[in-house]
């Protein structure tokens, strides 16, 4: 069926309401825009649904959630033979709370079990919901740190973490049995008032923060010198306000300053251009009122709160942000150090990371004989982890990462959590303060105790149906240049993780090409955003050798990549098939 097929099955639906139609009315002379709508139906995956919010296929609105949610209850029919439970989440997004209303008045009309928080919620205090009251899923309503214009859903399975890609396939399958604007559906006060919708909060949030303080591994200097550190936090409008402040402050983090323009949800995320702590922009704010307060350190998290950024301050007095792999790196070395000073660190215990995520955090692992687990990209795989970890008794799980700003430690939630996070970044502070350091001195002595390893992202960001086809079909000519060497770095391996993923791993539409100097490149479409992300590792003896290597690289990659991805003349490079030998001197190679 074509774009305008769909586009006239909308507009003459009974079940459409009014609203909807008109927005569809005002788009009818606008063929790209109506193209862009209904091309396709937005792609359920292991990361749900994520997309702009608007009328159409390929669009959040109640009728696609609606229609995804009754695919989740059709699934939950077929696989639980029991009474069914689900829990919902939302955060400060646009259309959040009316979304998670809709999927509890869908699955409630289908016999589920539905608990619902009363207020936004994170992420993380969702995954630990589904295992904490003994759930069969979980849905939270999010597009994580995307701009204003998109939300999302999420579906977890009964161990809290998001959906496997079997379970994803099969919910895939039960939407599309599904009519396109007809579900099951309870008056969401009726199944308030009979039960069938239980409201949720305080109770469950209690046990959250009582959960994620065992992580602590010195609670008695928090009590004693917690009020000493001075924090700026950021919540980005988004829903960690009260959970971060909250779990601080009862750690003993009372110099807590919160910066006030970005304190409220809101969905238009007003002061930053993208709610994202990925970027330097997210901390502009906080960096001025962190230097009014005089504080050591700022946090940041996205409007889920699962991605935690961090900014530090130097010895000069200036502020630097640092990466996810290089806050990833300090936790783990942090925990480590602090489990192996305590007699608490088990001969068993496991970090995860993803493959994009940085190597310097191995060079740390085997130094405390603690095992190094790499996985593809994505939560989803460390949650595997943890719940096979648990599922055999052995390996002790001890903390996860991705350089994407997503870490987690214990295993009390199944997906990335900012605010335990912000509560060990904390705890970190406070033990390094007592040493006369700050963190950004601890992030120097692992430096220079295990190696200059730094990194690099670049994002190419191409919407819709055209930019779909030119990231495949960039991807597609990448497979078919075998490069041999980069910004005067030789590759010394290519792996199309498609064609043949490392053991271990699932086949994935990734491609990395190991460099001769240590360092590593690789390439990726995002699973949630129609991007084409780049991402350059390298290692040296020194911060200055190391960033020339990168700038190299990116250099080349990105000129090569640039070209293929917008358009243009093929890049006159010095850049050549590996079919054609050794190559000498230095750059990039290619007919």
């Amino acid at each position: 069926m074509s774009a305008y097929e769909r586009y006239s099955e909308w507009l003459a639906s009974p079940d459409v309401d009014d609203k909807t139609k008109q927005e569809l009315l005002d788009v009818k002379d606008n063929m790209n825009d109506l193209i862009d709508r209904f091309y396709t139906e937005l792609e359920f995956g292991t990361a749900g649904l994520r997309g702009v919010l608007g009328a159409g296929d390929n669009r959040m609105n109640i009728y696609v959630v609606r229609k995804a949610t009754e695919g989740v209850a059709r699934w939950l029919d077929e696989t639980v033979e029991h009474e069914k439970k689900v829990v919902i989440a939302y955060d400060s997004r646009h259309m959040s709370n009316i979304f998670a209303k809709e999927t509890a008045c869908v699955l409630a009309a289908h016999g589920v079990k539905v608990f619902l928080f009363e207020t936004l919620h994170s992420v993380p205090q969702l995954s630990f919901s589904v295992r904490y009251l003994g759930c069969d899923a979980g849905v939270v309503i999010t597009a994580s740190h995307n701009p204003p214009k998109y939300n999302g859903y999420k579906v977890y399975g009964r161990d809290g973490g998001q959906v496997d890609p079997d379970n994803a396939a099969a919910i895939t399958a039960k939407i599309r049995e599904s009519e396109d604007f007809r579900t099951a559906y309870m008056d969401f006060d009726e199944a308030v008032a009979t039960g069938a919708i239980t409201l949720i909060g305080e109770a469950v949030d209690r046990a959250y923060y009582d959960a994620v303080k065992t992580l602590l591994n010195n609670p008695e200097l928090l009590r004693e010198k917690g009020g000493e550190l001075s924090m700026v936090y950021t919540p980005l409008h988004g829903s960690g306000m009260v959970p971060v402040t909250t779990l601080l402050g009862e750690i003993g983090i009372t110099k807590l300053t919160v910066v006030p323009s970005q304190a409220q949800p809101d969905g238009d995320f007003p002061t930053v251009s993208a709610p994202n702590p990925e970027n330097p922009e997210a901390f502009e704010k906080a960096i001025v009122l962190a230097n009014r307060v005089r504080a050591d350190v700022i946090l940041a998290t996205d409007p889920d709160s699962d991605r935690l950024g961090v900014a530090a301050r130097k010895r000069d007095g200036s502020f630097a942000i640092l990466t996810g792999n290089q806050i990833g790196s300090i936790l783990v070395h942090y925990i480590l150090s602090a489990k192996r000073d305590r007699g608490e660190l088990p001969k068993d215990g496991l970090v995860v990371r993803s493959l994009v995520s940085t190597r310097l955090a191995d060079n740390i692992c085997k130094a405390f004989g603690v095992q190094m687990r790499e996985v593809m990209t994505g939560f989803r795989f460390i949650s595997e982890c943890i719940e096979e970890c648990e599922r055999n008794g052995t390996p002790t799980f001890l903390f996860g990462f991705e350089e994407s700003y997503g870490f987690l430690a214990g295993g009390f939630s199944r997906d990335k959590d900012a605010i335990s996070s912000a509560m060990l970044i904390a705890e970190a502070c406070c033990v390094y303060r007592q040493r006369g350091m700050t963190l950004y001195d601890a992030l120097e002595e692992i430096y220079r105790e295990y190696g200059y390893y730094k990194e690099k992202v670049k994002s190419y960001t191409l919407e819709g149906k055209a930019g779909t086809e030119r990231i495949t079909e960039t991807m597609d000519k990448l497979r078919a240049q075998q490069m041999s060497m980069l910004g005067g770095s030789r590759i010394t391996k290519i792996e199309d993780f498609r064609a043949n993923a490392p053991e271990g791993m699932p086949k994935s539409n990734v491609l990395r090409y190991t460099l001769d100097k240590g360092g590593s490149i690789v390439v990726r479409p995002s699973g949630t955003e129609p991007k084409l992300k780049l991402y350059i590792s390298a290692v040296a003896n020194s911060e200055q050798a190391v960033d020339t290597i990168l700038d190299e690289i990116m250099q080349d990659a990105d000129h090569v990549l640039g070209i293929w991805l917008y358009g243009g003349a093929a890049p006159k490079t010095k850049f050549r098939h590996k079919s054609e030998g050794s190559v000498k001197g230095e750059g990039l190679y290619f007919d």
